[in-house]
């Protein structure tokens, strides 16, 4: 297989506007912030955001004009910091478009996308106001004659997905909780990996049964140290509270959100300085 490993700036340069980019992690775990503050550099607009339940990364990204859409089931920074300041004002003013699903709707439509269907029926959703709201339509189970919400397929054009190690080409090691990170990569179009380091493949031949994405759906890998910053990464280090708290408060204004990424963001990210 072909040497992938290249740099963020040439990785990113794959994503155009208006695509669809699913982000791998959840919520302050593992999401790959490194990535999403080259789209920032790189000028991306119009971008539809694909995540379970984000927080930094989509929150960040709809600020900073790069997101006009998100589908997702929950955007917050968890109990310690709260609501998403700069999603719901985006939101509230029209310019990010809010595509409500329940987190199992997305995995729902990615599992759609993997076996190549239209649509991934879905219990449980009785008396929720999710589908109305979206015109989720329901289908008739010819078995029992019940109803059941039809949840569309989600193609991403592009997932990018953060790990603790990649081998130069592609084949991934995930530590801890996947998430929704494997079925993104086996739905995508494309496929980007920013991984902690970069290892020798003979690692992943004499344990084949951690890798949890195999490279031969991988396009481009990214040696990403501290990728996840200021989001934690299991057994490589925690999320960083301080610098989390100063975001969401900045977070609260869009001229004082642009002025903190410009000057402890951009500036100070550890895998592009």
């Amino acid at each position: 297989m072909r040497d992938k490993l290249t740099s963020m700036t040439d990785a990113i340069a794959v994503v155009a506007d208006n695509q669809t980019i699913a982000l791998g992690g959840n919520t302050l775990h593992r999401g790959p912030s490194a990535a999403a503050h080259e789209l920032i550099r790189q000028g991306r607009r119009g971008l539809e955001i694909v995540k379970t339940a984000g927080a930094y990364d989509v929150d960040l990204l709809c600020g900073m004009g790069v997101a006009s859409s998100v589908s997702a089931g929950f955007i917050g920074f968890e109990t310690a910091y709260g609501l998403a300041p700069s999603y719901r004002r985006g939101v509230e003013r029209g310019t990010v478009e809010a595509r409500e699903h329940a987190c199992y709707t997305v995995i729902a439509g990615l599992r759609a996308a993997i076996q190549g269907i239209p649509f991934m029926p879905v219990a449980g959703m009785t008396g929720s106001d999710v589908p109305a709201a979206r015109g989720f339509r329901s289908v008739v189970d010819p078995y029992s004659g019940r109803s059941v919400v039809a949840a569309p397929a989600i193609m991403p054009d592009v997932a990018i997905i953060h790990v603790q190690e990649s081998d130069r080409q592609g084949n991934a090691r995930i530590i801890g909780t996947r998430f929704e990170d494997v079925l993104m990569a086996q739905a995508a179009r494309r496929v980007i990996i920013t991984a902690e380091r970069i290892v020798d493949g003979a690692t992943f031949e004499a344990m084949p049964e951690v890798v949890a994405i195999p490279g031969f759906m991988v396009e481009m890998v990214v040696e990403a140290p501290r990728g996840a910053w200021p989001c934690s990464c299991a057994g490589a280090y925690e999320q960083d509270d301080a610098f989390l708290a100063e975001y969401v408060a900045a977070s609260q204004d869009a001229d004082r959100l642009h002025a903190f990424v410009r000057d402890h963001v951009l500036t100070h990210d550890p895998v592009s300085v």
